[in-house]
């Protein structure tokens, strides 16, 4: 069993940065084989992909949204997963979820929930004018 546990959300000001952490652990489980994921849902809203990571770091996506403003990477030596957020809008306010889809080797990263069979808890961004 895999279990996911994000950290750094909070309150920030638009304009301002945050930076999400996912920390994977799991018996029997080696987090360099899994594609790894950030999603986020806003209330009223339907869940939708941030960004998404390769096993390798080599492969990422962004959604339109966050192009430009949003890094997702990883570290496989800390079995952790970031996303870093610049320039923050108000329309970034949302639960931010990091999900894991066992996919090794795998060249690119899968971009829908679909492909995603672990989540963890999600913590809360909240972004003020």
């Amino acid at each position: 069993q895999v279990h996911l546990v994000e950290s750094g959300g909070g309150l920030v000001q638009a304009g301002g940065s945050l930076r999400l952490s996912c920390i994977f652990s799991g018996s029997g489980n080696t987090f360099n084989t899994y594609s790894m994921a950030w999603f986020r849902q806003a209330p009223g809203k339907e869940r939708e992909t941030v960004a998404t990571i390769n096993w390798s770091g080599g492969s990422t996506y962004y959604a339109d949204s966050v192009k430009g403003r949003f890094t997702i990477s990883r570290d496989n030596d800390k079995n952790t997963v970031y996303l870093q957020m610049n320039n923050l809008r108000l329309e970034d306010t949302a639960v931010y979820t990091c999900a894991a889809d066992y996919a090794p080797l795998s060249p690119t990263p899968g971009a829908l929930s679909d492909h995603y069979d672990f989540w963890g808890q999600g913590t809360q961004v909240t972004v003020s004018s």
